[in-house]
């Protein structure tokens, strides 16, 4: 079927509720590995994406459990998730996971600001640049990081914990801009991210993480400033996201 004919003419009535965005759920499924305590997540799609993203935190050492359905749910409602990353037993992100799904190569960036090192792999094998991964290491490099490429891998090391400093992308990358943050709320002094991108996940995640106990400012434009906290502090005791909460979506059809 290449068209799909309406026909109007009829009021429409009613309320269709809406799982939380998938471009939302993945960086803060990620940002759990920022701290050691439980992150809960509620209305997260039923997707393979996320199904894939609790595999590879999982192989970092990420316990997670998914409540069950309730009464009413469908497969348009969302989930709840709660991921705990107490105990980080690997660094390490390999191609056969990453290769499946571009945004875990976003684990970079918290594992680098909490464990101080990362082994991850290029979401394309050696094909660096055909979309700006280069950007991600540019701005960690930026943060203090050393990174090397072996064989297909990033590996970055942070001897001593990442710095603040100043991130300034050639062009918006949406998920630069997520590794980058992720990784200057645990970077010791102030982190400036220039040419930000400035998608509403964008702000999901800083409005997540200021809830998690990060201290970050003007996120949705193209200027954040991050000012790093302790790591020992591990952000936050727990986090319900009652704010954010990936809340459902209603339309109404008038």
């Amino acid at each position: 079927m290449d068209k799909i004919r309406i026909v109007g003419g009829n009021q429409l009535n009613g309320v269709i509720p809406i799982s939380g965005a998938k471009n939302a759920a993945l960086p803060l499924m990620i940002a759990s590995l920022l701290c050691e305590d439980t992150l809960t997540l509620e209305n997260v799609p039923r997707l393979r994406d996320v199904a894939l993203l609790t595999q590879i935190l999982s192989n970092h050492g990420v316990d997670y459990s998914v409540d069950g359905k309730r009464a009413g749910q469908d497969t348009m409602t969302g989930q709840t998730i709660h991921l705990n990353a107490s105990n980080i037993v690997d660094t390490t992100a390999p191609y056969e996971l990453v290769s499946k799904m571009r945004a875990s190569f976003w684990v970079i960036g918290p594992l680098l600001a909490r464990m101080h090192s990362a082994r991850v792999s290029l979401p394309g094998g050696c094909a660096i640049g055909t979309r700006p991964v280069d950007f991600f290491i540019d701005g960690l490099k930026a943060l203090g990081a050393d990174i090397e490429m072996d064989r297909g891998y990033v590996q970055a090391e942070a001897k001593g914990g990442l710095k603040g400093g100043r991130v300034v992308f050639p062009k918006v990358s949406v998920g630069a801009t997520h590794t980058v943050m992720m990784a200057a709320t645990l970077a010791k002094g102030e982190s400036v991210i220039e040419n930000a991108a400035q998608e509403p996940e964008v702000t999901d995640l800083a409005n997540c993480l200021i809830g998690m106990g990060a201290k970050i400012e003007g996120a949705g434009t193209d200027t954040i400033h991050i000012q790093g906290v302790d790591s020992s502090a591990h952000i936050v005791t727990r986090l319900f996201l009652t704010a954010l909460k990936l809340a459902p979506t209603q339309w109404l059809l008038r």
